[in-house]
């Protein structure tokens, strides 16, 4: 009986050894949760004064506290004071910790020693986030988020906040990546062949489907992009001549939202009353190099034309609703006279995988030059991890969830009566092709003939 019993706990044993060597590979979330996080909360309160101690984040004491140190408390050594922990929390992917930093550290401190916190307390990764004065956020990943990408069922309030908010793209710190057109109104995605552009743009179009907005594309390779989009496009280009007369429709648009603002005496589309305001636009640029590049000389005048409409856009059409989603593989002084000054109005940067690094310093390096590098070692075998900045100077890994073209056309498709008509934009909306009737069921049913 003994020999059975010990059988069955060696069989228990070596299955749930087995089971978390499993979960730690295919469901490294399960693996995290059960495993991952109790030893990494113990490490950390367990080693966390001489980590930081190690790490040269710690202060000397006030003289206040070195005097009861030593008089009340009868201890003639001093210990060195680190950031207090206030509060830590775990989750699905990691850890959060906010700390309270002492007098004389900064927050940049904390991020230059987070490579080495990050081997101290074992875990994947460690980013330093700043907070109100004198706090920061330690967010600490336990595995690769970015391996299988799995955005978080609940976005944070603050981060949702807003009319024109999409989760486009995962952070590798574990939170989602989002487009919020009314703090980055226009923004330039750059990237080579099969590096995930497009999957990019497909998970921004199916989230900007569900929006209240005007989605206006232009897609000069006869539109072999936008064309499954068209139930939900308000106007679409598929040629360099179209494109021509489509960024025209729009300036004239953008000229009239003016008159209404000024009518109004406002100067912003939010301050308008919701019976008068216009539908916010996304113009969605599929590949820009198209409207640059020309064949003839007879062309230079409709490309400087395009060009001068769409620095316009970029200049002024913010205030009355209309952004711009410029996307390339690659876009710098050589495509041509004004390719300068709209990169300088795009504040967003999305930038996939290059093959040149002059194109990650054109895209990356006026904003955030260090990003630059990390730009540079994306893998190939990593379709669709991207690094993104801002005009604020930060920059994040980011990796966009898989979908597949007909899920992104399943969405236009649902979500085909959110489509505005625009007066302006109505000779350049899409024809959408009408789904063919299903066969009507016969009357009669057949009988097969027996001998």
């Amino acid at each position: 009986m003994s020999d059975l019993s010990m059988m069955i706990e060696t069989a228990g044993v070596l299955s749930a050894a087995g089971g978390l060597g499993y979960a730690r590979v295919r469901a490294p979330r399960v693996f995290w949760s059960l495993v991952g996080l109790p030893v990494a909360r113990v490490r950390f309160a367990a080693t966390y004064h001489s980590t930081m101690d190690v790490c040269g984040l710690t202060v000397q004491p006030s003289r206040l506290r070195a005097f009861v140190v030593r008089n009340v408390a009868r201890r003639p050594d001093v210990q060195p004071v680190p950031p207090k922990v206030r509060r830590v929390r775990g989750s699905s992917t990691g850890m959060r910790a906010i700390l309270r930093l002492p007098a004389g550290l900064e927050p940049a401190d904390v991020a230059a020693a987070s490579e080495r916190l990050r081997h101290a307390w074992g875990v994947h990764s460690v980013h330093v986030v700043e907070g109100k004065p004198g706090f920061v956020e330690l967010r600490m990943t336990g595995y690769d988020v970015l391996r299988r990408v799995k955005m978080p069922r609940r976005l944070p309030r603050r981060a949702m906040a807003g009319p024109l908010v999409v989760p486009v793209a995962l952070r590798e710190d574990g939170t989602a990546f989002v487009r919020d057109y009314q703090k980055i109104p226009h923004a330039l995605t750059v990237g080579a062949n099969q590096s995930g552009k497009s999957m990019y743009q497909r998970n921004l179009i199916k989230g900007l489907a569900k929006l209240p907005v005007g989605l206006v594309g232009i897609d000069c390779k006869r539109g072999v992009e936008q064309r499954g989009y068209a139930p939900r496009l308000s106007a679409l280009a598929t040629t360099p001549d179209e494109a021509a007369g489509l960024l025209e429709a729009l300036v004239t648009e953008m000229e009239e939202r003016f008159d209404v603002l000024s009518a109004h005496g406002v100067s912003d589309l939010w301050d308008l009353p919701a019976k008068v305001r216009p539908v916010p636009l996304v113009v969605l640029v599929d590949e820009v190099a198209e409207l640059f590049l020309v064949a003839t000389k007879k062309d230079e005048e409709r490309r400087d034309g395009m060009v001068m409409r769409m620095i316009r856009l970029a200049q002024m059409a913010r205030a009355v609703g209309i952004f711009l989603e410029v996307c390339g593989q690659r876009f710098g002084s050589d495509l041509g006279k004004g390719a300068t000054a709209l990169r300088a109005q795009l504040t967003g940067r999305v930038v996939h995988r290059v093959n040149d690094k002059q194109t990650a310093e054109m895209a990356l390096g006026d904003i955030a030059p260090e990003a630059v590098f990390a730009a540079t070692t994306i893998a190939p075998d990593r379709p669709g991890v991207a690094v993104a900045g801002d005009a604020s100077g930060g920059w994040s890994r980011i990796r966009t969830p898989a979908i597949t073209p007909a899920d992104a056309v399943a969405v236009c498709q649902e979500y085909a009566h959110l489509t505005p008509h625009l007066a302006a934009l109505a000779p350049f909306r899409p024809a959408v092709p009408l789904a063919a009737p299903a066969p009507a069921a016969p009357l009669l049913k057949p009988r097969p003939v027996t001998e």
